[in-house]
């Protein structure tokens, strides 16, 4: 057999028709490999070059199969298979055979949609009862204004519940969440409503229950570099650089999502990587196909825009908006203490704050972004992340005047910046969103015990017994109580009608934002932004039709002074009394006020 091309065998197992499957596994430190079935004798595999084991065998669909790994004469491994399609349990247990090409689908002239249309729902799959818990959210989201769902990552994990982060099987869709074909249901029936949907993978690093790869195939990482999970993924061997791009397309060609989030890329030890990963993508899928691909990188490296991504993660947008709605300076919002209203005029006007400057810790981030189109950052006030990683999960609502935070809505929904939001934000839900595993033994302690000593630099878990009262992450109770309760908006009370007040707020942003800025924010960028006072500053932003859109917020206690709104006309303001708007302007606290100065070409236009 010839050298292993995307024409004769890829990582795992390929049905090459409805009774034969080609199993191909790379195991360089093996000498032996056989694939066991379920049902049914062993057969080996074939040695190839390189490392590779090779068979073509007579099954089909739904086949259960493992490998035994022969190290030596005395030792062998009973192992899934490392890109197992699906996994009949857990990350221990057999892999099964999957046909890609059975799952009938409908909406088959669905290309997407373009990236200056993103409106971004984070959310947990399992939070929401699996596939198909989250296809019976789909139409409220869309009566909502969403249109793209982003699901937390999926690759199978140990056990029933896990953030997803601790994914060992990257190609297999997590059992515990329904089957292939109820994941494409899913995604199907949200292209059929006009929603896109992303899907969060994580390149990174592998879980620490179930990743076998290290004992047969040792250069899969690297000892020499090192990341916060272990030693690095070895990305300059051409089979490991392979497994994770063959995945990515597999995801967005026979799972058809339409883009995918990389975790935490400023772990992957390799300068070429990522610029590979993008060019392969952006070379195979039509280009009248819209694909996004977005990063989280905290080293905010822009360049990575000039390379084929779309955009990255604004981390520094949260943390900036964190600290003037809460006053929070612990542990990383340390890096904003410092001058917010500055860092905040900064983020809007040049897209990250830090851009090369030091951090608390020494070390110089970022580089330059102000030449960027802001649709180049997604903003949050909070994702799972910034929710899951405090110790009980407080959300917003819970930690920020509610007038502030509405403020603060309306800037990240009229932004021209590509809006997020985690589950539950758009009904002000008070559910807590909590750290969980499923793991067992040992490895439970040491996780909640790791979760619980991070919070030892924060002033309120100084003490050891402060820090006993952290919700332990195996227990089931602290993944239940992370699953927003959607039936709050039902509530005959005072507290349901503030949930569902919340929904109006978000209704109407997203509406101006679909109505007004939708057919102009392509080619998009900041004009300046001026600081009006504590916690207040006026934005301005030349849209792709040459109008003009301006945000003023005042996340402080005090009024300030702004330019007037005769020239403007005005979207959106937080309340009635925002501001008096003239004869000379004054922005009142806790508000926001957005408003849109057409160009000169477009009134013409609209008065013909």
């Amino acid at each position: 057999m010839p050298l292993r091309t995307d024409q004769n065998w890829r990582h795992g197992a390929v049905m090459l028709d409805s009774q034969h499957t080609r199993f191909a596994l790379w195991a360089p430190d093996a000498q032996s490999v056989s694939v066991e079935f379920e049902n049914g004798p062993a057969q080996a595999l074939q040695p190839e070059q390189d490392g590779w084991f090779v068979l073509d065998a007579e099954c089909g669909a739904g086949t259960r199969y493992r490998y035994n790994v022969a190290l030596d004469a005395q030792n062998n491994l009973i192992v899934p298979d490392p890109a197992s399609r699906a996994q009949a349990g857990d990350v221990h247990g057999y892999s099964m055979v999957v046909d890609q090409a059975g799952y009938q689908w409908q909406n088959t002239e669905w290309q997407g949609r373009p990236w200056h249309e993103a409106v971004i729902y984070e959310l947990h799959v399992g939070a929401l009862g699996g596939y198909q818990g989250v296809e019976q959210r789909l139409q409220h989201l869309v009566d909502t204004g969403i249109t793209a769902i982003e699901l937390m990552p999926i690759a199978q994990f140990p056990g029933d519940r896990n953030w997803g982060y601790d994914g060992v099987l990257p190609y297999a869709a997590q059992s515990s969440y329904g089957t292939p074909d109820q994941l494409k249901h899913l995604i199907d029936t949200a292209h059929g409503l006009g929603l896109a949907v992303i899907l969060d993978v994580v390149y990174n690093h592998f879980g620490p229950d179930g990743n076998y790869l290290g004992a047969y195939a040792s250069h899969f990482f690297r000892s020499d570099k090192k990341t916060p999970w272990g030693d690095a993924i070895d990305f300059r061997r051409r089979e490991v650089h392979d497994f994770f791009i063959d995945n990515t397309m597999m995801w967005l060609q026979d799972y058809r999502f339409d883009g995918l989030r990389f975790d935490a890329v400023h772990a992957i030890e390799d300068p070429t990587f990522l610029e590979d990963l993008a060019k392969h993508v952006r070379e195979v899928i039509p280009a009248d196909r819209h694909v996004w691909l977005t990063l989280e990188n905290e080293f905010n490296e822009a360049g990575r825009m000039d390379q084929g991504y779309d955009a990255q993660w604004n981390d520094d947008g949260h943390n900036t908006l964190h600290v003037l709605l809460t006053g929070e300076t612990d542990a990383y919002y340390t890096d904003f203490a410092e001058k917010p209203t500055q860092k905040l005029a900064r983020l809007l006007g040049e897209g990250f704050v830090y851009q090369g400057e030091s951090t608390r810790h020494g070390h110089a981030r970022g580089e330059p972004s102000g030449h960027l189109s802001p649709t180049s950052f997604v903003l949050f006030l909070q994702n799972h992340d910034q929710i899951g990683n405090r110790a009980f999960g407080e959300r917003l609502v819970q930690l920020s005047p509610p007038p502030a935070l509405q403020a603060a809505t309306a800037l990240l929904l009229l932004s021209p910046m590509i809006p997020l939001m985690f589950m539950g934000d758009e009904w002000g839900a008070s559910e807590p969103f909590l750290f969980f595993t499923d793991f067992h033994d040992e490895l439970a302690d040491a996780v909640r015990e790791g979760r619980r000593g991070e919070f030892k630099d924060f002033a309120a878990f100084k003490d050891p017994a402060k820090r006993e009262q952290i919700p332990d992450p195996n227990a089931l109770k602290t993944f239940e109580a992370s699953r927003p309760g959607f039936d709050a908006l039902l509530l005959d009370t005072d507290k349901g009608q503030d949930h569902r007040n919340w929904l109006a707020l978000y209704k109407t942003l997203l509406d101006i934002r679909r109505t007004e800025l939708f057919p102009r924010l392509h080619g998009a960028s900041a004009l300046g932004v001026k600081v009006l006072g504590d916690k207040a500053v006026s934005a301005r932003w030349k849209l792709g039709d040459g109008s003009e859109l301006r945000i003023d917020l005042n996340l402080g206690t005090e009024a300030v002074d702004t330019d007037d709104y005769a020239a403007y006309r005005v979207l959106h303001q937080s309340h009635a009394k925002s501001a008096e708007l003239s004869p000379s302007a004054t922005l009142n606290p806790y508000t926001a006020i957005v408003s849109l100065k057409l160009s000169d070409v477009v009134e013409e236009q609209d008065e013909q």
